[in-house]
C-alpha cells in the first residue's frame, strides 16, 4: 500500500466534510467533487487487520463484487497515512438510496421485499458473504437494482454458500429490529421467501433467524 504524507492528505481533505465520526476521530468524508474518503484506524495490538488492512479488504471487495456483476462503489485510491495512523480508501460512492432511507421515508415498495430476496439469493449463488449485511448498506439504484456498500466486512468463494453460512447471514440480515419488521412485514417473510427461492431453488432461511 502507498503512502501519504501528512500535508497532502490536509490539502486533500481541506474542504471535506465529516458525515461519519467515532470517539477516535473522522471514520468517512466527503470531498468537495462528491467523492468519498474511508478511513481505517490502524490498531496497534496483533490481529489480522495488521497483516490485511481492512482498506485493502475493501478495495479486493468491490474487485470481487465488480466481477461478480454486484453494483457497488468505485474506487478511486487506496493509500496509508502514517502520520494519522490511518488507512484510506478514496472512492466514488454507489448512486442511490439505501432501503433503510427507503423505509424511514415511506417509500419503500412492497415488492421490494421479493426483489431483496432474489438479491441475496444471488449473493449466495455467487459465493458473497456479506457479514454486514443489513438494510443501511443496500442500496435501491436510479436503475432499480440493489447494490453494496461499506463492503471491508465480506469474504467471497468460488462456489455458492454452505447452508451454514446461509443461515448465519439471514440471522445478520435480521438482527436489527427496524430491519426485521420491515422484512418480515405482514407475511412473516413469505415475500423475501419467494424471491430468495426463485434465484435460489431453496427458502430462504428465516427459521433459524
Amino acid at each position: 500500500m502507498k503512502t501519504c504524507s501528512h500535508e497532502a492528505f490536509v490539502d486533500l481533505t481541506r474542504e471535506a466534510t465529516v458525515i461519519e465520526r467515532d470517539s477516535h476521530g473522522p471514520k468517512v468524508m466527503v470531498l468537495a467533487d462528491g467523492s468519498y474518503l474511508k478511513l481505517f484506524r490502524r490498531k496497534r495490538l496483533l490481529s489480522s487487520a495488521s497483516w490485511y488492512p481492512y482498506a485493502q479488504r475493501f478495495v479486493d471487495n468491490v474487485q470481487a463484487l465488480r466481477a461478480r456483476g454486484i453494483p457497488c462503489p468505485e474506487v478511486i485510491d487506496c493509500f496509508r497515512v502514517p502520520a494519522a495512523g490511518r488507512d484510506v480508501v478514496h472512492y466514488r460512492p454507489l448512486p442511490g438510496t439505501t432501503l433503510r432511507q427507503l423505509i424511514a421515508g415511506e417509500q419503500a415498495d412492497p415488492g421490494l421485499r421479493q426483489v431483496l430476496g432474489r438479491f441475496i439469493a444471488t449473493l449466495h449463488e455467487r459465493g458473497i458473504y456479506f457479514r454486514s449485511i443489513h438494510l443501511g448498506n443496500v442500496v435501491l439504484t436510479a436503475e432499480r437494482r440493489l447494490g453494496l456498500i461499506d463492503v471491508a466486512d465480506m469474504k467471497t468463494g468460488r462456489r455458492p454458500l454452505s447452508s451454514w453460512r446461509r443461515r448465519r447471514n439471514a440471522k445478520h440480515l435480521l438482527r436489527i429490529k427496524v430491519d426485521r419488521a420491515w422484512i418480515l412485514g405482514g407475511d412473516e417473510g413469505a415475500a423475501l421467501s419467494a424471491g430468495y427461492r426463485e434465484v435460489a431453488q431453496r427458502p430462504f432461511p428465516l427459521g433459524s433467524a
